[in-house]
Parts: C-alpha cells; sequence; structure tokens
C-alpha cells in the first residue's frame, strides 16, 4: 500500500501537467490567435507611444 502512496502524488502532477500542455496547444490559432495579436500590437504601440513620450518631455 505503501507504494500507492509514494506513486500519487507525482501521477497527479503528471496529468496536471499534461492537461495543462493540452490546454495550451488547443488555445494556439484560430479566433484565440488573432486576440492574443491584437493584444500584442496594442501593448507595442501603447510602449512606442510612451518611449515618443519620453523622448519629447526629455528634448525640450
Amino acid at each position: 500500500m505503501d507504494y500507492v502512496i509514494a506513486l500519487f502524488p507525482p501521477t497527479v502532477m503528471a496529468v496536471a501537467f499534461t492537461c495543462l500542455i493540452v490546454t495550451m496547444i488547443r488555445s494556439q490559432g484560430g479566433a484565440n490567435k488573432y486576440k492574443e495579436d491584437a493584444a500584442a500590437d496594442a501593448m507595442a504601440a501603447a510602449a512606442a507611444s510612451r518611449a515618443a513620450d519620453r523622448r519629447e518631455t526629455t528634448a525640450d
């Protein structure tokens, strides 16, 4: 019985890790890809505008 108790936590972690990887793979592409791309583009644009604002204020 001790071996069952010893193998239970690693087995649960392996199943959870497999579910995590499957979820990550399934969320790639399709409609989600466009949402992720749009979010990344928005963050890049915001960072670029902040950098431009900093350059303008330091140039004055």
